[in-house]
């Protein structure tokens, strides 16, 4: 009987009393917990909105002012001082500028009509101020090429610069300014290879003139060797 009892009791399922305090009862209410949870999350949930909001405004007003960075950098000096110094060396052309006006009066005076038909002594005077113009062209366009070549190394450096400015560029305006002053540069090569090229043109045309003034002058000697 003794065994019976103490199966029924181990059998039976465990009983808890809780005995609240007299002065404080409390009462579980699963569906207000569950309310107030809903509501706490959704508060949070706005919360973190209004911060994600004021995060991206911030980013975006970060990244305007990027956009109104200026570059710090600028090649305007150099490409001032190199452009400068072929304009000068254009200008000092020897003899015969490049000037319309001019080149027509000196060759009209040295190369062509009366310049070929005169004595002796004013045939010697021209031929010697054609071989200077054809020296001077020559001694122009060479040093129009130094000068060139000069400008290479410092716009090489500039170009270095300002790819590597344009690369670390933390917005639109640093990026279009560095860009504007590689076209700048460009440009700049551009004038040196015309004033290259003129300055070679130059020279050429000179002594074709030369060459066919002496060959007319050869022609009018004979003419008087002749007595026609």
């Amino acid at each position: 009987m003794r065994n019976r009892i103490l199966l029924i009791a181990l059998m039976a399922p465990p009983t808890i009393m809780i005995v609240p305090p007299a002065h404080a009862l409390v009462v579980y209410d699963p569906t207000n917990y569950a309310s107030n949870v809903l509501q706490a999350s959704r508060a949070l949930q706005q919360i973190n909105n209004q911060i994600q909001q004021i995060q991206n405004q911030a980013t975006s007003l970060l990244n305007e002012a990027k956009n109104l960075t200026s570059l710090p950098l600028s090649t305007l000096s150099t490409l001032q001082a190199q452009i400068g110094q072929t304009r000068r060396l254009l200008a000092s052309a020897q003899r015969i500028a490049y000037d319309v006006q001019d080149v027509q009066n000196l060759f009209a005076s040295r190369y062509s009509g009366q310049a070929l038909r005169g004595d002796a002594a004013q045939m010697v005077a021209n031929a010697d101020a054609r071989w200077q113009d054809s020296v001077g062209a020559l001694q122009d366009a060479m040093r129009v090429q130094a000068g060139v070549v000069g400008n290479l190394e410092g716009t090489q450096s500039s170009m270095e610069r300002l790819v590597d400015a344009s690369q670390s560029a933390t917005g639109a305006l640093q990026v279009a300014q560095a860009g504007n002053q590689m076209l700048a540069l460009q440009a700049q090569q551009l004038a040196d290879l015309t004033a290259t090229v003129a300055a070679q043109g130059r020279a050429q045309a000179l002594e074709s003139a030369q060459e066919a003034a002496v060959e007319a002058e050869s022609r009018e000697r004979f003419r008087r060797f002749r007595g026609d």
